[in-house]
């Protein structure tokens, strides 16, 4: 109890400027709240999709607005906000008929296997615990069983997407199988999931560096200053990814070791990365070639480290990382509530400007935000 008052105390210390760390804890939480509104409520009003598309444009049940379904839903759950949200993820899921895409059902290389495709999963699931309501479940059980039926090509090439080769898969699709064995209580959704996911961490993860490559492409490669190529957008999927597996893992699974280790490890690492403003960078080791903030992955780097310090995985030499991160992540969001300096769909670093938006970066501020929330609380 002390612990945890402790940490209170200190984040309120820590989590706003200091010309208002003399404010109430209620005020900051205002304060808070009406940041997430008013960046929900911008994009909810720029919202536009395609009824049907692919994983790389934004049909509505892409993995792009998949994330931002996800981080509003954990908003919304976390605190008391206007029925309205709610409301429109319910239209969103009534809409797709809960749904999972099927992209690439007539591709041999693809299948139903592919990662992205049950990112959408993620909401169904959070949606279903809510509400019970099994069109919710059936759909991502239903394919979620047939991967499991259907062995994969192995073979962990990034051209093979029957496996999780590339490392934003980690974020995609390990949270489903988990919260299908919560759901379900069949321990094989988490016995498959473990398997996966350590052939693509044995695969990706760079132990020198202690960062994941994004795919096998970038073996070899380097940055203009010489340094190995590590995606900052791509590490924070990863660190979310095992925040949202954590969260769904029961506490007395034989598995969490493995999982908090690497949490905590990729924490640390990328909590050196971090620069004077508070942001990551779309580079993690040579941010002079890629100087512009780089919003998506320091909203889901941010949810990470504060999901860390909620759950006590993480100390509070964090907080400060947090505080710096949560301050550079409001100076994206313009008096209209659009988030900008997100990098655009993509698979290493590139250039970012001020006016790029996009909605899992959205999503991932949105989850950020609540991590945050639950700091202050």
């Amino acid at each position: 109890m002390k612990a945890r008052l402790s940490i209170l105390i200190v984040t309120l210390l820590l989590i706003l400027p200091s010309r208002v760390s003399g404010i109430g804890p209620d005020t900051i939480f205002s304060d808070l709240q009406k940041i997430m509104e008013r960046v929900a409520d911008w994009q909810i009003n720029n919202f536009t999709y395609q009824k049907t598309g692919n994983l790389h444009d934004y049909g509505i049940d892409a993995w792009t607005n998949a994330v931002l379904y996800a981080g509003m839903l954990k908003w919304v759950q976390t605190t008391e906000v206007p029925s309205t949200y709610l409301d429109w993820l319910m239209k969103i899921g009534e809409e797709n008929e809960w749904s999972v895409p099927a992209n690439f059902a007539d591709y041999p290389k693809y299948q139903y296997y592919h990662a992205d495709e049950l990112c959408i999963g993620q909401f169904y699931l959070g949606m279903y615990d809510r509400y019970k309501k099994d069109a919710m479940l059936h759909a991502v059980q239903e394919r979620v069983d047939w991967i499991m039926n259907h062995p994969a090509d192995t073979s962990m090439r990034y051209s093979n997407k029957q496996c999780w080769t590339w490392c934003d898969a980690l974020f995609m699709a390990p949270p489903v199988y988990v919260h299908l064995a919560r759901i379900t209580g069949k321990t094989s959704y988490l016995e498959f999931m473990h398997t996966h996911f350590l052939q693509t961490y044995h695969h990706l993860y760079d132990w020198t560096n202690h960062l994941f490559f994004r795919d096998d492409s970038y073996f070899g490669k380097q940055e203009a200053n010489g340094t190995k190529v590590f995606w900052g957008r791509g590490n924070g999927w990863v660190l979310a990814g095992i925040a949202n597996i954590l969260e769904l893992l029961p506490k007395d699974s034989g598995l969490r070791p493995f999982y908090v280790q690497l949490f905590v490890e990729l924490a640390a690492q990328l909590s050196k990365l971090q620069d004077d403003q508070g942001f990551w960078h779309a580079s993690l080791l040579d941010p002079d070639s890629y100087p512009s903030p780089e919003t998506s992955s320091t909203a889901l780097i941010t949810y990470g480290l504060a999901y860390g310090l909620n759950h006590h995985l993480l100390d509070t030499s964090y907080l400060p990382v947090v505080r710096k991160a949560w301050k550079a992540l409001t100076s994206t969001v313009d008096q209209n509530g659009k988030v900008g300096w997100v990098q655009p769909i993509g698979a290493d670093p590139k250039k970012v400007t001020r006016e790029m938006t996009a909605v899992y970066g959205v999503g991932a501020f949105l989850m950020a935000g609540t991590e945050i929330i639950k700091l202050i609380e």
